[in-house]
């Protein structure tokens, strides 16, 4: 097993980790049986519990064990380099027929934010789940009631509004108030930016005031925007999320930006591996329980697999590298 060090050239992504794995082994059989219920599935999420991640693959571990497509599913939370660790951790297990990992957004801008002289194999994309908005939260408090006013006052202090998100940098709440910035004239560079490990510290850093304004994705959030103590100013994306917080597009601000997150295995499984997941995440989109989960938590379906997810994050991954430097941030 490779050491857990510092991976990812972002240089060489689009040709390397985002690809479609094409070394399947000839004549391999799946490891685990692709007849009945298979016997143990490995999940690893990039970051905390309570997170985006951690929301999204804990619903689509329910929803395959519900389907009874596995006997059991294992999560395993993987914190560090914005989900660089366990993205390693993945292409470690290259060949491994029961392991997948949870990504997204966050973990592409991670690894283009991040600079090494090691180049992973191919992992293999599986498929795109859910796209979803992004909020802009303040505390029950705050004397911010709009985004109007939020703008008022970033551009009269950039550096006195602390803006914090549960990403680190190149992750989708680093981006987008960077974006956001650029929009309304002030400086990416001046944004006082604060990273949290997922939606779970971002709140309570939100709610104990150690920063003014928090943006994250609206699952993570939902319990405390419903119960009053976060406030919601605006959503990111193009559909108004509730009566009282417009888009930005609503306010005035010419943007529209959205996270998503999918599944990645690791490389160098067999193509009859390949399609069995594909086949079997599939299913579990069908499903009646993971149709709840994007009622419940408000996710966009965004449902796409195989070559065709594979394609997207060839083109996520020139946007971000893009993004990054237009920004000035690499």
């Amino acid at each position: 097993m490779r050491p857990h060090g510092p991976i990812l050239d972002r240089r060489r992504l689009l040709a390397s980790a985002v690809a479609v794995a094409s070394a399947a082994v000839a004549g391999s059989s799946c490891g685990i049986a692709n007849g009945g219920a298979d016997r143990l599935l490995r999940m690893l999420i990039p970051h905390s519990p309570g997170g985006g991640y951690d929301l999204t693959g804990r619903a689509a571990a329910k929803a395959l064990e519900a389907g009874e497509k596995f006997d059991a599913v294992e999560i395993t939370n993987v914190l560090g380099g914005g989900g660089t660790v366990a993205l390693q951790r993945l292409l470690d297990e290259e060949g491994a027929e029961d392991l997948v990992l949870v990504m997204g957004l966050g973990v592409l801008g991670a690894v283009h934010a991040r600079t090494s002289d090691v180049t992973p194999p191919a992992v293999t994309p599986i498929a795109r789940l859910v796209e979803e908005q992004e909020g802009i939260l303040v505390p029950a408090h705050s004397p911010l009631r709009t985004v109007d006013d939020l703008v008022a006052a970033w551009r009269r202090s950039p550096r006195s509004v602390t803006v914090g998100g549960g990403s680190t940098v190149g992750g989708p709440d680093h981006l987008f108030p960077m974006r956001l910035a650029a929009e309304v004239g002030i400086e990416p560079r001046r944004v006082a930016y604060r990273s949290f490990a997922g939606g779970g510290p971002l709140t309570s850093a939100l709610i104990g005031g150690e920063v003014d304004v928090g943006v994250s994705s609206l699952g993570e959030v939902e319990g405390q925007v419903r119960e009053g103590a976060l406030r919601l100013l605006a959503v990111s994306g193009r559909d108004r999320h509730r009566p009282g917080a417009p888009t930005l597009t609503q306010s005035g601000i010419d943007l529209v930006f959205t996270n998503w997150r999918g599944v990645l295995a690791p490389p160098g499984i067999s193509e009859g591996h390949r399609q069995h997941l594909i086949e079997t995440v599939t299913a579990m989109h069908a499903s009646d329980e993971w149709q709840a989960a994007l009622a419940r938590n408000g996710w966009r379906d965004n449902f796409a697999t195989g070559d065709e997810f594979a394609g997207f994050l060839r083109e996520q991954a020139t946007d971000v590298d893009r993004t990054l430097r237009e920004l000035g941030l690499t």
